[in-house]
């Protein structure tokens, strides 16, 4: 995520891009591969979030070093990136993690798609981390009594951790940026008609398979699946409420640090403040029934530091020699933002494509809202945002929350699928839907 600090060193140019050769790209395309291919390789090693920080070390310092001797200015705005990142993300773990939604939950094709289309709706008004992280230990719990259940949390990663954060600047990152360089903040909600569709698709698609799985899983399982579910119903409630006034609290941050000139380290200190209140406020009863651990947002923190920091390199040179791309129409930048948003952090995608757009209209890269003066510039803005947000879906790793949920998921002992059996279903899925985007919305 960018934030305002980081506006002003955005805008210095992209000077050192050109400086920097094509192979210095190398370190974050062998910690990519290690991420998709060590799990299945190596899983004893990778399991362990030690040897995960080692191979952040490794690939990231020396990166890091680099670009200190030749720009310090871009690693300061690095780091700031990834310590704003990691503490939004730290934020709505902790303060999420101590909301419990009691009662029976039954895991059942209808059951699961309207938990999913809760989420939709949720991400764009409390993030995509917050509504992840909120609705997640439910949907494991509802569906605890299931065998096959991991395309549940891979459709939940699809809608819940991306798609639905698309109508306001707080559900994603990218959006969030364009807010704070001038975007205005009910923009987005033109955009409902695309994130209708691909919910409404994604839903669609989700009940079909997760009914015909559950049927046959029915037909496998002594009794009823539906009684084995709902063995004694427990009426639905919500323990820890006051966390939700954090996550308001949260929200009222994010919009601060928008609207606002407030100091430098404001708004992490403000977001810091709301997570160490609810930590202290909440019952620990409540954390041990949702089986709370540190070990995901751990990981998510560990393995992030080596991408945000071998990133560099391919952000500065795509910042500096976009405009070789021959980038002209929004299908184009719909496809180049959500390719690289499958891979990078989407936020400094974002920024990197909307430089790329405001140089071929010739407008300030660092005031967007002088793009929505012309109709070109609303469409190219639309594509670059459409992109980034619903593609960070296509990889584990094309948006926080993503990594979060296969953690918990993981932790809970949902088998996940690998790096590439995860590739598999979002090429199979998402891709159609978004030659579908392309077609309908984006010629």
């Amino acid at each position: 995520m960018i934030y305002p600090g980081v506006l002003a060193a955005a805008a210095e140019g992209p000077q050192l891009g050109h400086q920097l050769p094509l192979w210095s790209v190398v370190p974050f395309g062998l910690m990519l591969l290690s991420i998709a291919v060590l799990p299945l390789a190596a899983g004893r090693f990778w399991e362990h979030n030690r040897n995960k920080a080692l191979l952040s070390f490794m690939l990231g310092v020396p990166v890091a070093i680099w670009i200190v001797r030749l720009e310090p200015m871009v690693l300061t705005r690095t780091a700031h990136e990834y310590a704003a990142f990691i503490i939004l993300l730290g934020a709505l773990y902790m303060i999420s993690g101590g909301i419990v939604v009691r009662g029976t939950l039954a895991g059942t094709p209808g059951l699961n798609g309207v938990l999913l289309g809760i989420g939709a709706a949720l991400a764009s008004l409390i993030g995509t981390t917050g509504a992840s992280m909120l609705l997640i230990r439910p949907l494991l719990r509802a569906n605890s009594v299931r065998l096959r259940k991991a395309h549940v949390i891979v459709f939940f990663i699809f809608v819940v951790s991306n798609a639905g954060g698309m109508l306001t600047p707080l559900g994603d990152p990218p959006l969030f940026l364009g807010f704070l360089r001038g975007v205005p903040f009910l923009w987005t909600l033109r955009l409902w008609p695309q994130w209708l569709f691909v919910n409404g698709v994604l839903l669609i698609l989700f009940y079909l398979i997760d009914s015909t799985l559950f049927r046959r899983e029915d037909l496998e399982t002594h009794g009823d699946l539906d009684e084995v579910a709902v063995k004694h119903h427990v009426p639905i409630h919500i323990a820890g409420k006051r966390n939700i006034f954090m996550l308001a609290g949260i929200v009222l941050v994010l919009l601060a640090a928008g609207s606002l000139s407030l100091p430098p380290g404001t708004q992490e200190g403000g977001m810091l403040l709301l997570a160490a209140l609810s930590w202290f406020w909440t019952p620990k009863s409540l954390h041990k029934e949702n089986d709370y651990t540190w070990t995901p947002i751990l990981e998510v923190a560990i393995v992030f530091a080596g991408i945000f920091a071998t990133m560099i390199p391919a952000l500065e040179i795509l910042n500096a020699r976009g405009a070789e791309f021959s980038l002209t129409e929004p299908w184009q930048y719909f496809w180049a933002s959500g390719t690289l948003s499958s891979f990078l952090d989407n936020a400094p995608t974002h920024l990197t494509f909307t430089a790329v757009a405001s140089g071929l209209l010739g407008t300030d890269a660092t005031h967007l809202d002088q793009l929505l003066a012309t109709a070109k510039g609303v469409a190219l803005l639309s594509a670059i945002s459409l992109g980034s947000v619903f593609m960070g879906a296509n990889t584990y790793i094309g948006n926080g929350p993503n990594f979060m949920v296969k953690s918990i998921a993981e932790k809970s002992g949902v088998k996940m699928p690998s790096f590439f059996g995860y590739l598999a279903w979002s090429g199979a899925i998402l891709l159609p839907v978004f030659v579908a985007v392309t077609l309908i919305f984006l010629r």
